[in-house]
């Protein structure tokens, strides 16, 4: 499929001003060959934005900086993830108020649609488990997690959850998924090790549901985003509609245990009091902090996640929604939605750095492969802006998106 041509009306020619044409201009020639990095012929890397209102994922080439090509998907998607064994994306679309979603399988390699998966009412969120077999699919409408066979496409299983499930987050072992049900205020956990079987072919008619729910912890107002620790330990949920995060502690899974004997059971640690509207949760690589962004205190709440204590907040620009921290622990990069801001926190001194001014409404985030960028979507103008991270961090240049670009995920393989 050959790249779709774009054209850009007048708001978004109005938006790409000369100062910021003439900026992306004198980046590309102050640049020299050392300061970005060298790609073997055969290594691809693209970052798949879809955009809400046009029906379309952009796919941009992050080795040319380049839009590549435009994919008709189904209606409202709204969420996107990569692969981690196969050279593949999977875009959540959502439907409409009372249609059933769908996910479609990208094709990389061709950059093409390689199926559709339908799938319940209201898809919003979707989780890869480790090993690249297993999708998990949050139907907000449905009050279910639909469990998707990769390579056989099609729903193997559903998992029972809360009302109206947002987000969802696999532990780093793979034996257990966090589901936060903003309407149900709660939050379901499952036990995965009771589906591992699911991709046996002997198997496909079973489809358990409760039975797979571990525990269900209600109190989280608005329950809206997870983190899981990297030793799958303990989970944070964002209390969206009230100023807490929960912080659970989560049942240890001994191996070849179904169900597990003698482990301890899930069971809640803490509420934490932060800033009115934490709405996305941050968390450091290395695990021993997480970031929370109070969309409605303008703030982020610093947490110790070993203590579950609460560090300070910070000032962070008007309406932060996601943060990103970059692989090394050393940068937060907020972005508040009623702005057109990036504000860039130093964890380690414990303040501001710096603020890359970017697009109307930058409300997700991503790095390239090699963290040497940063995408920025802009919902609002309908671009994607590229942040060179490399101190003192700077816009780099815009790329055009469709209509309300709302997800991104970065995808980077080497050809055969």
């Amino acid at each position: 499929m050959p790249p779709v041509p774009r054209t850009w009306g007048p708001g978004k020619a109005a938006h790409l001003t000369n100062r910021v044409l003439l900026l992306a201009l004198l980046s590309v020639t102050a640049c020299q060959s050392h300061d970005f990095p060298q790609y073997p012929p055969n290594y691809r890397e693209y970052a798949y934005v879809t955009n809400g209102q046009s029906g379309t994922v952009t796919v941009l080439d992050v080795v040319n900086l380049r839009l590549d090509r435009e994919i008709p998907v189904g209606q409202n998607p709204v969420a996107v993830a990569a692969s981690p064994t196969r050279n593949e994306v999977y875009v959540v679309n959502s439907g409409s108020e009372t249609g059933e979603g769908s996910v479609t399988v990208i094709d990389a390699e061709k950059n093409t649609v390689a199926a559709n998966l339908p799938v319940h009412l209201r898809p919003v969120a979707i989780e890869i488990d480790p090993t690249g077999a297993l999708a998990y699919v949050a139907n907000s409408g449905s009050n279910t997690v639909s469990v998707l066979e990769l390579k056989t496409r099609r729903e193997v299983a559903q998992i029972k959850t809360g009302e109206e499930p947002v987000a969802l987050r696999i532990s780093p072992d793979g034996k257990t998924l966090v589901v936060a049900n903003r309407r149900g205020d709660s939050v379901t956990i499952a036990d995965l090790t009771n589906l591992s079987s699911l991709s046996s072919p002997v198997d496909l008619t079973r489809r358990p549901s409760a039975r797979s729910v571990r525990a269900v912890i209600d109190g989280c107002p608005g329950a809206n985003d997870v983190v899981i620790l990297p030793d799958s330990s303990k989970a944070f949920v964002a209390c969206s509609t009230g100023h807490q995060v929960m912080a659970i502690a989560l049942a240890r899974q001994k191996s070849g245990d179904s169900p597990p004997q003698g482990a301890q059971t899930d069971r809640l640690e803490a509420f934490m009091d932060v800033g009115r509207g934490p709405v996305h949760l941050a968390l450091k690589p290395d695990g021993g902090e997480l970031f929370v962004s109070n969309s409605l205190s303008d703030s982020i709440s610093e947490v110790v996640t070993t203590t579950n204590d609460v560090g300070g907040a910070y000032a962070m620009g008007d309406g932060p929604v996601r943060g990103l921290v970059s692989s090394d622990n050393s940068m937060l990069y907020v972005a508040s939605f009623r702005s057109q801001w990036v504000t860039v926190y130093s964890p380690g001194d414990g303040r501001r750095v710096g603020s890359v001014h970017v697009g109307d409404g930058p409300s997700a985030l991503a790095f390239s492969s090699n963290g040497f960028l940063l995408f920025v979507i802009d919902t609002r103008s309908g671009d994607v802006a590229v942040i060179r991270t490399r101190v003192p961090q700077s816009l780099f240049t815009l790329l055009p998106a469709g209509r309300a670009p709302n997800a991104i995920a970065v995808k980077a393989f080497k050809l055969p």
